[in-house]
């Protein structure tokens, strides 16, 4: 007899101009589920996701609530899927994303493991373009290793999440004034807070690739919202991590931009919110 976790896990979604039924089929939802769907308009919709098993019959597997709103950006969509989640362990997730079968069973059965985390980051495939980590062994998250994370990579406990205050912030990501970064201050805010947080070798589903909605190339705009944003990340320690951001990813990032007026920008977007 297999013995379930007495956790409960829900998945927050967010979305943009998605048909709610089809996005829980193609993301391949099995728990229940808070997805907010900005679109333009207000409404709410709930269904049961229903999953047919070999003999011919249907099981329910969970509740999803999709709230539409018409306000735009993704710190504003995921603190609403926040606001209404109600579940142990939440997992932050985007409508490219498709979760693996037993995503629910690796995610609750790793809580159980280190009973003392407050979050744990898992792997997601994703394009090698686009991969920005890949845990490969369990690692305690500080303030030196957080910024690699995007949100869909992030699950917490619900009670840990509240008792930080946890929010993103409606600054930065798409549709937000500053391209992103979002997921970094988020993680950086509960830290802050004392939260414990691991990184695990556990994956738990892939990226569908598709056009970001936020970024157009490494363009004046990036740079400046990067030195931004390290404002807010490392304070007096913002130039020297903006150097060895550009130091790291010259080759790549340098090539249209020259890697002087990059910096120039960075340190402009820095000295902006002073």
């Amino acid at each position: 007899m297999v013995l379930q976790s007495p956790l409960k896990l829900q998945v927050l979604v967010s979305a943009v101009k998605q048909d709610a039924r089809q996005l829980a089929a193609k993301m391949n939802l099995s728990t229940d589920t808070v997805m907010v769907n900005q679109c333009g308009k207000y409404g709410y919709e709930e269904f049961e996701i229903r999953k047919s098993l070999p003999s011919d019959t249907a099981t329910t597997q969970g509740r999803v609530q999709c709230f539409s709103m018409a306000e735009k950006g993704v710190g504003l969509s995921r603190n609403t899927a926040l606001l209404h989640a109600d579940s142990d362990v939440c997992l932050f997730s985007d409508e490219d994303i498709v979760l693996s079968d037993d995503y629910a069973k690796e995610i609750l059965d790793t809580y159980e493991k280190y009973p003392d985390a407050d979050m744990i980051l898992f792997n997601v495939k994703v394009a090698p373009s686009r991969r920005t980590y890949w845990n490969e062994e369990v690692k305690q998250i500080r303030w030196y290793n957080y910024g690699r994370y995007p949100a869909y990579s992030i699950s917490g406990k619900l009670e840990a999440l509240h008792r930080a205050n946890a929010h993103f912030s409606l600054l930065f990501g798409g549709g937000a004034k500053y391209s992103n970064g979002e997921d970094s201050l988020f993680l950086r805010d509960c830290l802050k807070a004392g939260l414990k947080i691991y990184a695990v070798p556990v994956c738990i589903g892939e990226e569908i690739e598709r056009e970001s909605t936020w970024f157009h190339g490494y363009t004046e705009k990036f740079f400046e919202d990067r030195g931004v944003l390290y404002h807010y990340l490392y304070g007096k320690m913002a130039k020297p991590f903006a150097l060895r951001f550009l130091l790291k990813n010259k080759g790549e990032m340098c090539q249209e931009i020259s890697f002087k007026q990059a910096y120039a920008l960075m340190c402009q977007g820095i000295h902006s919110q002073r």
